[in-house]
């Protein structure tokens, strides 16, 4: 899922190619994407875009003089762009040729793709949503004014802005783990599983540490090193990407300290990388850095290897 850093560099390439563009038109393909009826979609056409901001991990797309687009990309949905002078890939022409089917109102516009699910017109360019998958769980919203666009904000603490009271009291809201904590929206805003493994390797704290249990310091390293690990990797990101707009948004990056890298060494220690699987989701953690050398369980493989399954680094090695 994008996550913070990947939504800001979204969010600022688009301010630079749609603000003050109208936006001409709108195809939603996925029946399931739009999820406001009032107003309607063709409210928006016309309308000058006055500015693009985050809010968590969505994508508000402001529109003159009080409508909002408002895109949730959840896990497998990525945005693209292209010019409004920029040609039109060339389609393959097909081996052998049929008597051409009428167009139909579920026909996929050209350009779209397999896995279009919509488009978006601006006299500027063509912004494009994919979701790849069966699953389709991106979001489209178009509301009215500020209460329809709060309505939308789950309301987690910015931690780039956020006070260190204020970050351990939003933590210590409810009894968590932290790492279920720092993903809860309603908590912490834009950070998703990939970031939050890779803040806790950095702060040196294990992910299923109760959020009750931290102290006044491990508070403090904690958010230091949330605040690190956000600014140093959308700087990467910036870096990487340059002026095009953002094609490469994944959760998996070679760079990254521990998430994604199960098995491999960790790049402060050399131990190899353990993960914790629960549900769809998976938590990578270096236990030499993160529990003192303990392993957590992993529920796949804890439940098949039952008194078998080692609980140390020594263990496991041996």
């Amino acid at each position: 899922m994008p996550e913070l850093p990947d939504v800001v560099l979204y969010v600022e390439h688009l301010e630079r190619r749609v603000r003050g563009a109208t936006l001409e038109r709108a195809r939603v393909v996925n029946p399931n994407l739009l999820r406001t009826a009032v107003p309607p979609l063709e409210a928006a056409f016309e309308r000058r875009v006055s500015g693009v901001r985050r809010i968590g991990k969505r994508i508000a797309i402001a529109l003159d003089p009080d409508l909002f687009l408002v895109l949730h990309l959840m896990i497998a949905g990525r945005l693209h762009w292209r010019d409004r002078d920029a040609s039109p890939a060339p389609r393959r022409r097909p081996a052998r040729s049929r008597a051409a089917s009428p167009p139909t109102s579920h026909s996929r516009p050209a350009g779209l793709g397999k896995f279009g699910s919509a488009s978006f017109g601006f006299t500027t360019g063509t912004l494009t949503l994919t979701e790849a998958g069966t699953h389709k769980r991106a979001a489209l919203h178009l509301v009215r004014g500020a209460p329809g666009l709060g309505a939308l904000d789950p309301g987690g603490i910015e931690v780039m802005d956020a006070s260190l009271e204020a970050f351990r009291a939003a933590l210590t809201r409810e009894r968590h783990t932290l790492k279920r904590a720092l993903t809860d929206p309603r908590l912490v805003s834009g950070i998703g599983n990939a970031y939050s493994d890779e803040i806790l390797h950095r702060a040196r704290l294990s992910p299923l540490t109760l959020t009750d249990r931290l102290s006044p310091d491990e508070f403090a390293r904690l958010l230091g090193a949330a605040r690190e690990t956000l600014e140093e990797w959308t700087e990467r990101l910036r870096r990487l990407g340059g002026d095009a707009f953002p094609e490469k948004v994944t959760a998996f990056r070679e760079e990254m300290a521990v998430h994604g890298r199960y098995r491999k060494p960790c790049s402060a220690c050399g131990a190899l990388v353990q993960r914790i699987v629960y549900a769809e989701n998976e938590t990578n953690y270096c236990a030499r850095c993160q529990t003192g050398g303990r392993l957590r369980a992993d529920r796949a493989l804890s439940r098949l290897l039952k008194g078998d399954w080692p609980r140390t680094l020594e263990e496991l090695e041996s």
